[in-house]
């Protein structure tokens, strides 16, 4: 059961429904919207959800989807049934185009079976002769209008009339050359079409000149439009074949009207799966304009909601460049009642039409805008009551409507309603309202259906503090600035914080001072401590956001420790390694040295001088070893700018394009980043080459790379620094093959790689434009790129 009848204008569903309809691509997309209904079959909703679901991800995947020509054929149907009635050649038009659309919807999910399996079931009941579509799509060209051969017939009138009109312009040509040689006929005019009959223009002081019919003049009267006698006989052949091609065009319609006969039932089926199609991608571009999911079931009677936020109040903030405060809910079979007390304006009843709208739209097939991680449960009832019911004509007050609506929901309220009641039991005195509505809530919670109720009275606050089934609710409100901060805090009460707000309002003291007086001293420190309460929470909150930032500070600082001292060891180990290399080829040719001085000595026999020049070779082959350590120590440990560089553990080459101190400005194309001078080695510029940097096209097999060539480049899950050389490779080869448009897929993420991708496209003069892709197609996470 639904209550009120409004409901759905309450709730703001109707403004739904017509954003959806703008989403339709025709009529056959919005009957269907106009259809939507709340459904308490979790099937049903299950299959509503998981259809827009995967239709989402058609969108969001980029692929090739019919789009247009989703065209209602059903006005066309009754002129079919009319025996020897046919349809025009334009409304054939509309049925292949249709048809041809209902074509690709069929192949796409034939080819998609198994990827969008809830989408491809809509298929199964779908009849289509594609014989149908073969027999008119052979008869009428590009533009909708039956071709020459589409007959024996009509191909010998059609050649017939074309010969004549030949015959009769080179006879009026001749005509006219003479009637301009004479002066007869204004120079700039040429033949022309006067009740369906070719005629020439004269000036009308010359109209009897030429013999022949005059069938009409211009505005001023100074042309007539005449038909000489010479031309009459071929205009009556060239006005009666047209005649006769106009019979063979509507037998050959009403032939094709005869064919389409039979094919009106299965095209009344077509007709709904197409409106279906448009109908379910609908849903599906709303959900994508709302950042709504398909979210969890609850496997018992609880929902609970994460990052809620409200459809149409998300698009129109949106619009002004404002952000919407997620609103956290739940509630469960032990706390079914959610009793929100706060300020006036701190949004109690943006939080209440919230929680009714999602569950409409939940149980109506839409994806709603949570979390994914959310739950949902499925209700029977939805009672609301929202807004002023006053009524002159029914003689009822706001107070009466809001006792008529509450008798409603207690006759019909059960464990499976979901009531939303807003601003409970104002509208009459405060001390007989307080009290009715008290009643009225003990009864609500022993039905154990559930709820979400904002009020002001202090009474339903203590009431749901102290029985079990219920609890309470505040809208946070910052006591400092006296602002509302739009959150929902669940737990405690909140205070209207009608004094606080009366003071920076700028009430005299006095006032204020004789109303607390009034209120009593019990209300005022009751408020007051509710105000402290929440102030102290502010404040906790604040020390626990900083004590979570400082340990993810703390976290972030112990990684990159690791990570350096893994480094750091890491090299160590290579320094080493690479020490006693070198180490041990320095001995062995010093070996080598020694004993070829040892050979030397024994065949001289131990001269003096051969010993003293042996002993100088050692000698100089000693230093030339020393000199060459240290050469290749200093060259090693010196980087400066200008020299090729590589991350060390990391295949990464770039540039030095400044040193600071210990850092160093490493340039990877159009990345920059900065990084320790001792975590990078120096390279060659060989293998500056060899990583991607500059490509080499020598022995190019041009028909391979073009046949191999994709236009479309994936780089989700890649790092920064990995982009830039996939890039250049890429568009290296696009630009030797002379590519034109190509598709970069970075997702949208946070939008890193997408700006490294621009950024990097900007430094090619080859690259005339690029945009984000078509919103159906993928929108912000796909650049579309144009060379030149």
């Amino acid at each position: 059961m639904l209550y009120p009848k409004n409901l759905e204008q309450k709730l703001g569903f109707d403004k739904v429904r017509q954003h959806l309809q703008s989403f339709c691509e025709s009529n056959l997309g919005t009957q269907f919207v106009e259809k939507i209904k709340f459904s308490a079959n979790r099937e049903d909703i299950e299959q509503w959800l998981a259809q827009t679901d995967e239709f989402v991800k058609i969108i969001q995947s980029g692929e090739l989807f019919p789009n247009s020509n989703y065209i209602d054929i059903t006005p066309y149907f009754a002129k079919v049934r009319v025996q020897d009635a046919h349809l025009s050649e334009e409304e054939f038009f509309d049925v292949i185009l249709a048809l041809k659309t209902l074509d690709k919807c069929l192949d796409f999910f034939r080819e998609k079976r198994e990827e969008y399996p809830f989408m491809s079931e809509l298929t199964h009941p779908v009849f289509f002769n594609s014989d149908l579509l073969w027999a008119l799509d052979r008869v009428f060209d590009e533009r909708g209008k039956l071709k020459d051969n589409a007959s024996d017939r009509l191909y010998e009138i059609r050649k017939g009339i074309a010969s004549e009109k030949q015959r009769l312009r080179g006879a009026l040509d001749r005509i006219i050359a003479h009637s301009k040689k004479d002066g007869y006929t204004p120079d700039d005019l040429s033949i022309t079409i006067r009740n369906g009959r070719m005629v020439i223009p004269m000036f009308a002081e010359h109209k009897r000149r030429i013999k022949g019919l005059v069938h009409g003049e211009s505005a001023t009267g100074q042309t007539v439009y005449l038909e000489p006698t010479e031309v009459f006989e071929i205009n009556n052949e060239v006005q009666e074949l047209e005649y006769a091609e106009h019979r063979e065009v509507s037998r050959i319609l009403i032939s094709l009207t005869d064919e389409l006969r039979p094919e009106v039932e299965s095209l009344k089926g077509i007709m709904k799966f197409l409106g279906l199609i448009d109908f379910i991608r609908s849903k599906a571009r709303f959900a994508i304009d709302i950042s709504a999911c398909k979210p969890q079931w609850s496997n018992s009677k609880q929902f609970k909601w994460e990052n809620a936020k409200h459809p149409i109040l998300l698009m129109n903030h949106r619009e002004l460049n404002k952000e919407v405060v997620p609103l956290n809910i739940g509630l469960s079979a032990e706390k079914r009642i959610l009793l929100i007390s706060g300020p006036n304006a701190g949004g109690k009843s943006v939080c209440l039409k919230t929680v009714g709208l999602l569950q409409y739209m939940f149980q109506s097939g839409l994806l709603v805008s949570v979390n994914e991680t959310s739950e949902f449960t499925v209700f029977n009832d939805l009672f609301i009551d929202i807004g002023d019911e006053q009524s002159i004509e029914n003689d009822l007050s706001t107070y009466s409507s809001h006792l008529i609506n509450m008798k409603n929901l207690l006759i019909h309220v059960n464990k499976k309603s979901l009531f939303l009641i807003d601003e409970f039991g104002t509208g009459t005195e405060p001390q007989y309202g307080g009290a009715i509505a008290e009643s009225i809530l003990t009864e609500l919670n022993a039905s154990k259906g559930m709820g979400v109720i904002t009020t002001h009275y202090g009474n339903l606050k203590e009431y749901a503090d102290k029985n079990p089934g219920l609890l309470n609710g505040a809208m946070r409100y910052d006591i400092h600035k006296l602002q509302p901060l739009y959150e929902l805090e669940v737990g405690k009460p909140g205070s209207s914080f009608a004094l606080e707000i009366a003071t920076k309002i700028g009430l005299p003291k006095s006032t204020i001072d004789k109303a607390k007086k009034k209120v009593g001293v019990k209300q005022v420190s009751f408020d007051q401590m509710l105000g402290q309460l929440q102030a102290q929470k502010q404040e906790v909150t604040r020390a626990e956001q900083r004590i979570k930032q400082r340990e993810q500070d703390l976290n972030e600082l112990t990684s990159q420790y690791e990570d350096l001292k893994a480094h750091l060891e890491k090299q160590e180990k290579r320094i080493l390694n690479k020490a006693k290399q070198e180490a041990t080829q320095i001995v062995q040719e010093a070996n080598k040295e020694v004993e070829k001085a040892i050979r030397v000595i024994k065949e001289k026999k131990a001269d003096k001088e051969v010993v003293k020049k042996q002993r100088e070779q050692l000698e100089a082959v000693k230093k030339k070893n020393v000199v060459k350590a240290e050469a290749k120590t200093k060259s090693d440990a010196e980087i400066k700018v200008g020299d090729y560089v590589r991350v060390i553990g990391q295949d990464t080459v770039g540039q030095i394009a400044a040193i600071k101190g210990k850092d160093a400005e490493l340039k990877m194309g159009a990345l920059t980043s900065f990084v320790k001078l001792n975590r990078l080695e120096k390279v060659n510029k060989k293998a500056f080459k060899q990583q991607g940097q500059v490509q080499s096209y020598s022995g190019f097999d041009y028909t391979a790379k073009r046949a191999d060539f994709s236009a479309k480049i994936d780089l989700r899950g890649k790092r920064a620094e990995e982009v830039i050389p996939l890039l250049d490779v890429w568009l290296d080869e696009a630009i030797l093959l002379d590519a034109k448009v190509l598709h970069i897929l970075h997702g949208k993420g946070n939008g890193v790689l997408r700006q490294i991708t621009r950024n990097h496209l900007g430094t090619y003069k080859e690259v005339s434009t690029y945009r984000d892709e078509h919103v159906d197609r993928g929108g912000a996470g796909i650049t579309v790129v144009e060379l030149r």
